[in-house]
Order: structure tokens, then sequence, then C-alpha cells
């Protein structure tokens, strides 16, 4: 029989991690030597998640800002990589200014911290935790996303973005430490589970699962994605949760070595298989090429002899989350970029960006000349849409399909104008938009044949890739699909959206039914209407990589 010994599943080693210190009063140490205890008052627990959200609204880590300035100088990057990378990072450069987030999804509120076993509270962490959330949502132009049931199938929008996900765990000595997350639905939705057998144990079948699993992931949650990969784990909750702490990189010190002992590791060299394997699927930084991913993350953990979970997320372009810690010396944040403008090329954006590339779409004129201009165009052709763009969401849909069952037909704005998919930020004072980025288009297939069947929906604008539904319904009905950059919400809003209106259901606040306009709005001809559709395997072909390549 082994002898008892006490193994932490995840033994992080030290983090060097640069942090700013706040001007927070609210802690103080009382005694000495071992009976030394951190009193903290709630003051500096709220004032420091309050920090936490500002930050995580307007500013990046600087790696992740390295690695999209690394797209754009490696020369096997598709042009559509270093468009993509170029554009997410001017809309790192307009979030920084501390108006408009870099996300029109300003997310859920996650924190995950551990309370060393000498700080001492009044016990209501949680509390002002949420209400630090709170303040922020309230003072900047962010969105308010949660739902809460009335009842089984009604809900309410909370509007103050609360419920916060709160977990405080227990920590060693005399410091508190945080990770202060702000997850948006898209790449929330990226999280997967799967409950595998031993019998996948084996580098092949392993890596064959991966492919296919990893390619269902798609666009729609905003890459180049930060993927992380858990195999095993002592529940599949906990694989999971392991998941969402390695794509933050909150889990890089782990160690690189496994052992008999039953903690979990990184397996460094398998990362990079996987990362490879991520060039290959082509996809690359949403309208193909090699970027789908700018790192994989890959942790291992014990398991019980009859189960393998193996569990699989994603941070997508919004890669949002920031370190927190209250120690004697005082309250930190970790540092983000305040200056990503250092990390846009000085020279040889013209050629990225490439104006002659892109075909000026009119939307001014009536729908059947619009769709005649797409028509003219092949799948992957980059355009520049300028004019009326109509805004409707889940929630407009399901109420125009209950108008249609009434018999009262289609409303007018949704026959003759693209319709976009999207829900805004708030909107600043002095500014005709608040962030204003594409939503997951899937959400809306279910509607697409019924609408389209009724002139409605013809040409759609959002992110991410389409059902076969989708694209059979455009071929049957003339339709087409545009994909928007998912991620650059705030450079949108600045440079492309002229006017917002409210049309039609101004209940629903964010979800109501908006009229647009646009100038110069970027988007790719995703699926057309003789069924071709950019993102099916076998048809793609993408700037900069073989079709050897991509089916390999």
């Amino acid at each position: 029989m082994a002898e008892f010994a006490y193994v932490d599943q995840l033994p992080l080693g030290p983090n060097d991690t640069p942090m700013r210190r706040l001007d927070v009063a609210g802690y103080r140490v009382r005694g000495s030597g071992d009976d030394a205890v951190l009193e903290v008052d709630q003051s500096a627990i709220q004032t420091l998640a309050d920090a936490a959200f500002r930050d995580l609204a307007h500013f990046l880590r600087p790696a992740h800002l390295a690695q999209l300035r690394r797209i754009i100088d490696d020369p096997e990057s598709s042009a559509n990589d270093r468009y993509v990378a170029l554009d997410l990072l001017q809309n790192a450069n307009v979030a920084s200014g501390g108006v408009l987030p870099m996300c029109q999804d300003t997310g859920t509120a996650i924190i995950s911290a551990k309370r060393g076993h000498r700080i001492q509270t009044d016990g209501t962490d949680a509390r002002s935790l949420s209400h630090g959330v709170y303040q922020a949502y309230q003072d900047l132009n962010l969105r308010y996303s949660q739902m809460s049931p009335v009842d089984m199938w009604t809900e309410a929008n909370t509007q103050n973005n609360l419920p916060a996900q709160i977990e405080i765990g227990l920590g060693q000595g005399l410091e508190y430490e945080f990770l202060f997350m702000a997850k948006g639905g898209g790449s929330a939705n990226k999280s997967f589970l799967y409950q595998e057998t031993k019998s996948i144990l084996d580098e092949k079948r392993m890596l064959e699962f991966l492919k296919a699993k990893i390619e269902s992931i798609g666009t729609a949650a905003c890459p180049p994605y930060h993927l992380a990969v858990v195999i095993g784990g002592t529940s599949a909750e906990f694989a999971l949760k392991t998941a969402k702490l390695a794509s933050a990189h909150y889990l890089d010190t782990l160690p690189e070595q496994g052992s008999d002992a039953g903690h979990g590791y990184r397996d460094q060299d398998f990362e990079q298989q996987v990362f490879e394997l991520t060039t290959q699927l082509g996809f690359g930084a949403q309208f193909g090429g090699k970027y789908f991913c700018h790192d994989v993350r890959v942790v291992r953990l014990p398991r019980h002899g009859g189960s393998l979970p193996i569990a699989i997320a994603v941070s997508c372009s919004a890669d949002r989350q920031v370190l927190g810690r209250i120690t004697p010396e005082g309250v930190f944040l970790e540092e983000l970029e305040r200056d990503p403008a250092r990390f846009i090329p000085s020279t040889g954006l013209a050629e990225i960006t490439d104006a002659s590339a892109s075909v000026a779409i009119d939307l001014t004129v009536p729908m059947t000349e619009i769709r005649a201009q797409l028509s003219a165009c092949s799948v992957s052709t980059r355009l520049s849409l300028t004019g009326t763009l109509i805004v409707a969401r889940d929630i407009v849909h399901a109420r125009i399909r209950e108008r249609v069952a009434r018999g009262e037909g289609i409303p007018d704005y949704l026959l003759e104008h693209p319709v976009y998919y999207a829900g805004p930020a708030k909107t600043p004072e002095g500014l005709p938009s608040g962030s204003f980025g594409p939503t997951t288009a899937g959400r809306m297939d279910g509607y697409v044949a019924e609408f389209q069947a009724l002139d409605a929906s013809l040409v759609m604008l959002a992110k991410g890739n389409r059902s076969a539904a989708v694209t059979a319904s455009c071929h049957a009905n003339g339709g087409f699909y545009l994909g928007s950059v998912g991620g650059p919400a705030a450079r949108l809003a600045q440079d492309c959206i002229r006017s917002v209106e409210v049309i039609d259901y101004a209940e629903l606040g964010m979800e109501a039914v908006f009229r647009v306009e646009v100038e110069n709005f970027p988007a790719f001809l995703v699926v057309d209407d003789k069924g071709n559709d950019f993102f099916k395997k076998d048809d793609r072909t993408f700037v900069g990589l073989s079709p050897t390549r991509l089916r390999s």
C-alpha cells in the first residue's frame, strides 16, 4: 500500500506576471511572524473587481498583441490571415481609448479566487466582487447580457450584467489571488466535453479525434484562438474547468512531466503537434489560412480507470482575462497593454488592406440589384458594404415567426434590406454607435429557409460558418450569407457605422430592430446563390495554402 501523500492536482510554479499597484486602502497586517494575518476590507475587494473589469473591456495582454503581430510578419500567413490580424490590432488600438469596448459582447463576469489561510475578511467577499462588477458595467459603455428565468420559458434581462460567476477557494499564506475573466457567449459556446475510453490513449488515435473535434469549433467564436485541450480528469466538471483556466494561460506554470503521484502536467511536445494540426485545417484567422489558433495548451490529468473525459475550450480574439492580487504590500492588477499601437506595423498597411482587393457593394439600391451585385462575385471575395443594414437577432426572429403564423406577414424591412445579426453595446455620448460587431450566425440558422421562402433575409451578414440547410436555402431562393470579421467591434463602430436608429420592438433594448447606415463595412462572401459555401471542406481554396496541405 502506498503511503499517504497530499497531491495538488494543479501544482503551479512561481508567477512572474508584471503587476501594477492600485492606489487602494483597506488592508493591514495584524501580528507578526507565523501569527501574522492580513485583514482585508470589503472596499478593497470591490475596488479591485471594478478596476479589473474596466481594464478587461479595453486592454489586452501584450503577449496576445505580439501574437497578432506575428501573423502579419509570418511569410506563410495568407492574405486573409494578415487582414484579420491587422483589423484586430487596429480594434485594440481604438478600444484602448477607454470609450468603446473591444467587443460588443462584453461578457459574463467570471471570477476565480484563492484566499490565503491567513487572510481575514468579514465573509461577504462574493457580494463585494459582484458589486465591483456591477459598478464597472454601470459606468462604462458595456452591454448587459445576463438573462434571468422568470419561469421555465420566459426570461428577462437583469439590466446590470449580474449575476457574476464567482468561486472562492482556499489558498496559502498572506496572499489573496484572483483571476478575472469576461467571457462572451460566442467563445463560451465553444466549450466541449467528450466522454471517451482508454482506447483513445494513443498518439495517432488522439490526433485523429482532436482534428475532427477542433474542426467542428469553426470560426464563429472569432479566431485566432487560444485553444486548450484537457485529457483526463477526476470528474467531467473538473476537466471542463481546467480547460477554461488553461485557455486563459492560467496554468502555464504547471509541471512539464507527469508522475505516479496523481498531479496534472502540461505536455508541450503534444501542444506543438496539436498546433501544427490546427494550421492544416485551412480555416485560418476566420477566412482562410494558417492561423486558426495562436497557440495550444494541453493538460493531462489523472482519471478514474473507467472514465476518460476530454475537454476543449477556447479564448477568442477578445482574450479578456487579468490577474489580481492582495498582499501585505498592496492591491495589484496584472499590467495590460496601454499602447497597442506599438504592435501595428509602420509600413505595408496599404498592401494588407488593399482597397482594390475589395468589391464595393451598394446597399442603397433595391434588393434585386444588391443580389445581382453579389451573384457576380465568387465565394471568398472580400466586399465593402455601403448603405442600409437591418439589425435583428434571435428574439426578433422568434417574434417575426409568430407574426407570420398569425397571418400578418414579414415586415418590409427584412424584404428590402440585408439583415445583420448583431447586438450593440451602449452608445457613448457624442458617437453614433457603441461597439457593434457581428453575432454567431448559426443561432439564426433555424429561421433562414422559412424566411427566405417569403423573400426575407435574402442577404445575411454575421460571423462564422452556417449549416448545410442554410446553403441549400440560399441555393433554392437566391440568397447570400456574408461573413464579417469577428472581433473588431470598436473599430467598426468608429470607422464604418454612421447612424443607428431603433425601428421596431424598442422594448427589447439591445435586442430591438435597428436600421444602421454603414460605409465601407468589410465583409466576405461566404455562401452564394449557386450553392457554394466558403467553409465547405471539399471546395475551399485559401490563399497561401495548397490543396494538398489543406487535406493532409
